[in-house]
């Protein structure tokens, strides 16, 4: 095996993903050189846009744009006291490989948390009595206020091409919108995507209830758009493919689309594909980062020289490249000493699947995004403090697929054969669903760190994964089931099924809920308490910035991908303005 130095480079950058090719653009604009390495294939239209067919089987079942788990294995554990297994198929959540990682397959739900989410911490030191949350609960802030992020919002926004209804302007409540939204600079740059039938109803029902519903933010644009970096995204036609698929028609804000055909043309810019970043290597006194140590596509060992290191792989994979370089101290949850680890947060999902005899929701049109959602019942807009848990969720009723294998049949229609044909004669485009996505906290026994048995193929330790549900999240669960099923009531459908975790359950590795995993290294004031900060730059080693979904202390309800794309673009700033005229620590701990 042959080890090969590269030539230096201003930065070297660690997944080419929506934070990656953020980054990689805005550093590169800035004048230094970038070099991006990822871990899988290149992802160019050619591969699978029109006229290429959607694909439900290659995609939505076989995981085609998917890290396969011999690639990206976690092992998992409920508590301490277990051994931890490795995944062997992907269920709960799938990560993304290749050029453009998980903002390819994403659905593009594309909101913001409300500034109440990201003051948690201080919500609930005023909101709960002592004694209401759990002892072992480890809420925090976010180290920003919502007028220091919002402008970052704003630009990632725009470069997305964002389709929706603006329900807070400037201080002003607007008809139509999320009249709890923190307030926003700018109007949506788009208007929202067109309603469905299920959407109409919802939104119908739910307003004459007392809720405050309003179309879905979307990604997937509803009008041709030009973005900032000048790539142009085509408006969606409603195809009915985009959760865990690539967009056919150019309509999906990735970093194809929105990023990449500007990036590829910058001549300071290159990236490599088929590259394995194994570690991070540092100088002797540990302060500072030399470069990268990765494998190339023709199994060389090559070291990539930087200035700069930015680690903007998925979640878990950042946080496992900081455990194997010895950036930050390893969390030990015994004596909650240590960042590298700690916080991780999952979330739940569920619903109610109604049928209807006398309504086609022709499920065939409609996009990732398309639907109604509220957001009445989040931290701060209801009364959970006399609940006794803390949380919430954004209630919505989306019509994200109408792909046969995925549709959902009423209990008792056989899962296979001529009774599941003759169901889907019957039911196809008969039924809608509400369903919620909800927060999740974080807790002191709830971690991740290095797996003490399993290795991968070049004999470094997979990433363990200590989690399961707890009482808060699952109180919370049952509350809305109470919600939902009034909403159902008042749908009236000819039947109707349920989906939400009872008091006793357990994490379920084998179904799928998302993939928003959060935690692990995150950005806090505090570093005893975080690993990063708000900059995305590591206390120990400053030239490490490490942007990704593993920087949030806790999941709020919103999808992720809005903030993980304002706090890359808020840390590439910093970079820009501050770290390159005096290159060191950019907060004083």
């Amino acid at each position: 095996m042959a080890k090969v130095t590269k030539p230096e480079v201003d930065v070297v950058v660690v997944g080419l993903g929506w934070a990656g090719s953020l980054m990689s653009i805005e550093l590169a604009m800035a004048g230094l050189t970038v070099r991006a390495l990822e871990r899988g294939g290149d992802r160019g239209y050619e591969e699978f846009a029109y006229p290429k067919p959607a694909d439900e089987y290659a995609y939505a079942v076989r995981n085609k744009v998917m890290a396969t788990p011999a690639e990206a294995a976690v092992t998992v554990r409920y508590n301490m006291s277990e051994t931890a297994l490795p995944t062997r198929k992907w269920g709960a959540f799938a990560p993304g490989t290749g050029v453009g990682g998980s903002g390819l397959h994403w659905t593009a739900v594309l909101i913001r948390p409300t500034p109440t989410d990201l003051k948690l911490k201080t919500y609930a030191d005023v909101a709960y009595k002592p004694g209401i949350l759990q002892e072992d609960m480890r809420i925090m802030d976010f180290p920003f206020t919502w007028d220091e992020i919002e402008p970052y919002y704003t630009k990632f926004e725009h470069i997305c091409g964002q389709s929706g209804k603006t329900g807070n302007l400037r201080g002003q409540i607007m008809e139509g919108g999320d009249p709890f939204e923190g307030p926003r600079s700018e109007p949506y740059p788009l208007p929202a995507l067109e309603d469905t039938l299920n959407s109409s109803m919802f939104a119908e029902v739910t307003k004459k209830m007392g809720y405050h519903p309003f179309p879905n933010p979307s990604a997937c644009v509803s009008r041709a758009w030009t973005n900032p970096y000048g790539n142009q995204i085509a408006p969606c036609n409603y195809c009915g493919y985009c959760s865990k698929y690539p967009c056919l028609n150019y309509s999906k804000a990735s970093p194809q689309t929105a990023v990449m055909d500007a990036l590829k043309r910058m001549e300071n810019f290159s990236y490599e594909v088929h590259a394995n970043v194994l570690k991070v290597e540092l100088h002797d006194d540990k302060k500072t980062a030399k470069g990268v140590i990765y494998m190339d596509a023709d199994g060389n060992e090559c070291f990539q020289p930087a200035k700069i290191v930015v680690l903007s792989s998925f979640q878990f994979c950042n946080v496992r490249l900081m455990l194997l370089s010895g950036i930050g101290k390893p969390y030990n949850p015994i004596t909650e000493e240590g960042v590298i680890g700690r916080n991780y947060a999952f979330l739940s999902n569920g619903g109610s699947t109604l049928f209807f005899k006398d309504k086609n929701f022709n499920p065939f049109a409609t996009a990732g995004a398309t639907g109604q959602m509220f957001n009445d019942i989040s931290p701060g807009n209801f009364d959970g403090p006399s609940l006794g848990f803390i949380g919430g969720a954004k209630i919505h009723s989306s019509q994200a697929t109408g792909t046969p294998i995925s549709t959902s049949l009423p209990k008792g229609t056989p899962a296979w054969g001529t009774g599941w044909k003759e169901g889907m004669e019957e039911w196809y485009g008969h039924s809608m669903k509400i369903s919620i996505t909800t927060t999740c906290q974080s807790y002191r026994d709830i971690y991740l760190d290095l797996d003490p048995n399993y290795k991968d193929e070049y004999g470094y330790p997979l990433l363990r994964m200590t989690f399961d549900w707890k009482q808060n999240e699952l109180k919370l669960q049952q509350y809305l089931k109470g919600i939902v099923g009034n909403i159902t009531k008042e749908l009236n459908p000819d039947s109707y099924s349920e989906s939400f975790l009872p008091m006793d359950a357990h994490f379920d590795l084998t179904k799928y809920v998302s993939t928003h995993n959060v935690g692990g290294a995150v950005m806090g004031d505090n570093p005893k308490t975080s690993a990063l900060n708000k900059f995305l730059q590591s206390w120990d080693v400053h030239n490490v910035f490490v942007p990704g979904g593993n920087a949030f202390p806790q999941n709020f309800q919103a999808n992720p991908t809005d903030t993980i794309g304002a706090i890359t673009l808020m840390a590439a700033q910093a970079i820009k303005d501050q770290y390159l005229k005096n290159p060191g620590p950019l907060v004083q701990a």
